[in-house]
């Protein structure tokens, strides 16, 4: 099964701790991700992202494979549904790093099934939460990352 790799990089105006914080904290995800990040971030550790909604549905699950605070963080990936296939799981590593007075957020998201669902959602998925935490912790204002496409308007 062929596998494929998602790297996205962004600056953002911040520190390194405030960029971990923002990934590790659930009070801190759920304002710009839609959904918290809960574990006690120690390897071995599991991880869920559940939705921050009054269902509060686990969507994602995954493992602590490795934690570095305030420059790296790595775990496992794969939807909560498929939690029992151990080929379903892909990898995340945020490598955090101070660049003069910014910092560089690169998220990489590797061993994903090529083509598959998730590999197509991710691609979209990374970008618009990523812009919203570069937003949030400049401004304060996250974004939403559950809006659409508006349907183009066509001329008559």
């Amino acid at each position: 099964m062929a596998k494929e790799s998602f790297i996205y990089t962004t600056y953002i105006v911040t520190t390194p701790e405030k960029v971990f914080e923002a990934i590790t904290k659930p009070d801190l995800a759920r304002r710009y991700w839609g959904h918290e990040n809960v574990s006690d971030w120690k390897p071995g550790s599991s991880w869920q992202h559940i939705r921050a909604n009054d269902e509060r549905s686990v969507e994602l699950v995954g493992k602590v494979v490795e934690v570095s605070p305030p420059t790296r963080l790595v775990i496992t990936w794969a939807n909560a549904s498929q939690a029992s296939d151990p080929a379903s799981y892909s990898r995340v590593t945020f490598e955090v790093e101070e660049y003069e007075a910014m910092v560089r957020l690169t998220v990489t998201h590797d061993e994903l099934e090529a083509g598959s669902g998730m590999a197509n959602g991710i691609k979209k998925g990374w970008p618009i939460v990523l812009s919203s935490l570069k937003s949030f912790l400049e401004t304060g204002q996250a974004i939403d990352v559950f809006a659409r496409p508006r349907a183009s308007e066509r001329a008559a």
